[in-house]
């Protein structure tokens, strides 16, 4: 009789276990889908022709080139439309409280 409860009682343990674990792979697995890199661009190409037209073109590249890896986004045209990217982009700020991005 103390043989079976024994078994009984490793048995419901193992089985807690194995659910423990596939819930543990089902968690990372559906995290590592929701919470893929962000969007592939061409930050050297889309700063680019965001700074044509800039006074300082080499310093805005790097800025936006900046802005472009941690925000993935460089919002059209050359000048403005910084609503067109995630909020990141328009809340990056320099040491004195400027914007960063162009």
């Amino acid at each position: 009789m103390a043989i079976s409860k024994a078994l009984i009682a490793s048995l419901l343990i193992s089985l807690l276990i194995i659910q423990i674990v596939e819930a543990d792979h089902q968690l990372v697995t559906s995290a590592g889908k929701g919470n893929s890199s962000p969007k592939k661009i061409d930050c050297g190409g889309a700063c680019a022709a965001r700074c044509q037209l800039s006074s300082r073109p080499h310093l805005c590249k790097r800025a936006c080139g900046t802005c472009c890896a941690r925000c993935a986004c460089v919002p059209p045209g050359t000048a403005g439309n910084q609503e067109m990217c995630p909020k990141c982009y328009a809340s990056l700020t320099t040491h004195g409280g400027k914007r960063k991005c162009p």
